[in-house]
């Protein structure tokens, strides 16, 4: 098939260009929100095409992914047909509602023309997505590997905007967990963090954002993944955290529940209970090592490449009448082969 598909996250959008098909990703000269292009920072395949706004018009589209409300107004007025009438259309969510929660309606409820799909069960639970039809495609994560030694006796965490974002992000409750370990902090605009927290740059260290592969190196050095998100979908960073081997200590909202099991590591309500077992882990590198390892292998089983990919063939075989391509050699195996292939992914009851 040939998908136009926006970047818009770059570690989603890695594990969804491991398929057999050509993606067409819009890029303009100044390579903002709406054309970014391809990304520097992950390894993209050559399947991944720029295309121009331009090319767009006469290029041949099979199926349009959109991933923000307004990118159907661009999608038609650069393919100059309309996604959901004049080609079929998908909607991906990948944000937890705002506002009057959980009365949040979608943007796109009460649709017959596209599929909103969620990328975590929560997600599609708490959105009023009306009559649209819906369905959930939990993440997929390239595995990068069981790197997790955890010598150092600090806490990793990786927030984007933790300033600007902060309740959000749980950027003030690092101060508890500081206490017990200096805390790493990984991820987009985190500078003055310890100064609005009135704390030490010892006890809470800007790391940056820095290349994918070398936050995962620096993350497997560090013995606890924190998670203090109160309200996100589900940070792929946690995944790849787990993936690493890393025992995790967050807060049991969202679909962290889901994704971390009881032995993979600590979820709480609880400020005092998290803080604790961070202490606990922190101090006793075997316990750390030994949970870390449940965590790598539930995050494994759950969020494999193949598995993701199997789930969009067959989302993107029923909208189109296209058969389902398969899945790449290089985050394939034989989990793809495994998967049920063609089987009906789509609800239709109403949020």
């Amino acid at each position: 098939m040939r998908i136009l598909v926006w970047h818009v996250h770059g570690a989603w959008m890695t594990a969804f260009l491991q398929g057999r098909h050509t993606y067409l990703v819009p890029v303009t000269p100044d390579r903002g929100p709406y054309g970014r292009g391809r990304a520097r920072t992950y390894p993209w395949p050559d399947n991944a095409v720029e295309v121009t706004p331009v090319q767009l018009a006469n290029a041949e589209v099979d199926v349009v992914v959109l991933q923000r409300p307004e990118e159907l107004e661009l999608a038609a007025r650069w393919l100059r047909r309309v996604p959901g009438r004049d080609l079929p259309a998908v909607y991906v969510e990948h944000n937890t509602p705002r506002g009057q929660v959980p009365d949040t309606r979608h943007p796109f409820a009460d649709r017959s023309d596209l599929v909103v799909v969620h990328v975590t069960h929560f997600n599609e639970l708490y959105w009023d997505t009306g009559e649209t039809p819906t369905t959930v495609i939990d993440h997929g994560v390239p595995d990068p590997g069981h790197h997790y030694t955890g010598e150092l006796p600090r806490l990793a965490a990786v927030i984007n905007e933790p300033l600007r974002r902060w309740r959000v992000t749980g950027s003030d409750l690092l101060p508890y967990f500081a206490a017990c370990a200096p805390i790493d902090v990984y991820g987009m605009r985190g500078a003055g963090l310890a100064e609005r927290l009135g704390l030490s740059r010892d006890q809470i260290c800007d790391r940056g954002d820095v290349v994918q592969s070398v936050m995962h190196q620096e993350l497997a050095h560090r013995r606890v993944y924190l998670h203090p998100h109160r309200w996100t979908s589900l940070g792929l960073s946690l995944i790849e955290a787990m993936m690493l081997g890393m025992p995790v200590v967050g807060l049991a909202a969202t679909e962290a529940v889901q994704a971390v099991p009881r032995d993979a590591g600590v979820l709480s309500t609880r400020i005092d209970e998290l803080v604790e077992a961070a202490r606990w882990l922190i101090e006793d590198p075997r316990a750390a090592r030994a949970v870390g390892m449940r965590a790598r292998a539930a995050a494994v089983a759950r969020y494999s490449v193949a598995r993701f990919q199997a789930d969009w063939d067959a989302l993107l075989s029923q909208v189109t009448g296209l058969p389902p391509a398969g899945v790449s050699g290089r985050w394939g195996g034989n989990g793809y082969a495994d998967a049920v292939v063609g089987t009906d992914p789509v609800s239709e009851r109403p949020h």
